[in-house]
């Protein structure tokens, strides 16, 4: 009887685990220090370039009123 518990004990065992790594984690995907820093400059080229846009735009628009 102890062998019988056992060998399922240790069946349920991996099959607990098999169904653990299955299982969708809700931790965010780690973002190196590096790569924040790449992201950052580029947000802020983005919206460097999207001002300059706008005040074209604006000069535009009041040159021909």
């Amino acid at each position: 009887m102890n062998r019988k518990k056992k060998v399922i004990q240790i069946l349920k065992a991996k099959a607990k685990k098999g169904n653990a790594k299955n299982q969708k984690s809700n931790k965010p995907r780690y973002i190196s220090k590096a790569e924040r820093a790449k992201m950052e400059a580029e947000q802020a080229a983005n919206s460097e370039q999207a001002e300059v846009v706008e005040t074209v735009e604006a000069t535009e628009g009041t040159a021909d009123s």
